[in-house]
């Protein structure tokens, strides 16, 4: 019996992994680095709290001299007067994010099914890098084109000043086709081939696979693509600000001169004194702004995860 228990002891002693200095090493490097990311998730999330409270604290001011009926669907801007009727601003927001976008993702589609599932290999692999440049284009330079070329050419073609939300569109359609046209790439690389395959194998001709099998399949990649699209379109400032106009007044038209929220902000930041109404009227933009980049960041999620689900 003592044998037989011996060599039960031994066994587990052998089996039983060794402890060295080299392994409690990387135990403390292992826990240090986590630690360290832990610090560093917990510093992100809370320098983007302060900014969602020290933008809303300030902007919530101006509901002590502005009701909140008046800032939201009143048209009269005039700072002034004590006016500050920002539904202009919100209007043109959001009639310059889905113009760009219905613009851009037509044209993001096609480029997508193209690069995924009919250009041999050697075009796709130049064609992503080239259309990744787009990305790395400074804003003001697409700025600069449409003030130079766009805005002028609509306005020899229209008989007008060629300013207003149709040059800001095609800019900003230009500006986050990259971005809509690389994610839906991804996502219809992405399927599995049996999809195609058996599309094929019932008679579905390759056009139809694309349209009613291979676009359907990959509809939750492709609307987190349309999502960011509309978040950068949403949140860019230079290139609208070149082209828009910057009149504060409701468009009657695609190129009456208006101004949306982000320019607002930078147009009337540096003729404004910190703390007053007009001020905090500013930051209340910003703040609505905040909300609608998060009300999109939630709507990617919910995609993602319904898209995991199926």
């Amino acid at each position: 019996m003592n044998s037989v228990a011996d060599k039960l002891v031994n066994a587990k002693e052998k089996t039983r992994p060794l402890v060295t200095s080299w392994t409690r090493a990387q135990m403390r490097h292992d826990s240090l680095m986590r630690w360290v990311f832990v610090g560093s998730a917990a510093l992100v999330s809370a320098i983007i709290f302060s900014i969602i409270v020290f933008v809303g604290m300030q902007g919530i001011k101006t509901f002590a001299d502005v009701s909140p009926l008046e800032f939201f669907l009143s048209t009269d801007w005039t700072p002034s007067s004590e006016k500050f009727g920002a539904l202009p601003f919100l209007y043109s927001t959001l009639l310059l994010t889905l113009l760009s976008v219905v613009l851009a993702v037509p044209l993001a589609l096609s480029g997508a099914l193209f690069m995924a599932k009919i250009a041999p290999r050697w075009m796709r692999e130049i064609l992503r890098p080239a259309t990744d440049l787009f990305v790395g284009i400074p804003s003001v330079v697409y700025g600069l084109i449409g003030m130079t070329f766009i805005v002028p050419l609509l306005g020899k073609l229209t008989g007008g000043i060629g300013y207003g939300i149709l040059p800001a569109a095609i800019i900003l359609a230009v500006m986050i086709l990259p971005t809509i046209l690389s994610i839906s790439e991804d996502a219809l690389r992405a399927l599995p081939g049996r999809l195609e395959e058996a599309s094929l194998a019932l008679g579905a001709t390759r056009w139809q696979t694309m349209w009613r099998v291979l676009l359907p399949a990959a509809r939750p990649g492709i609307l987190t693509g349309i999502i960011l699209g509309m978040g950068r379109a949403i949140g860019e400032t230079m290139a609208v600000f070149m082209v828009i106009g910057n009149s504060p007044q409701m468009p009657k038209s695609l190129l009456d001169s208006t101004t949306v929220l982000t320019t607002a902000i930078v147009k009337d930041m540096g003729n404004t004194n910190y703390g007053t109404t007009w001020n905090n009227a500013l930051y209340l933009m910003a703040l609505v702004l905040l909300v609608i980049s998060l009300a999109l960041i939630l709507i990617i999620r919910i995609v993602a995860k319904r898209s995991e689900l199926k």
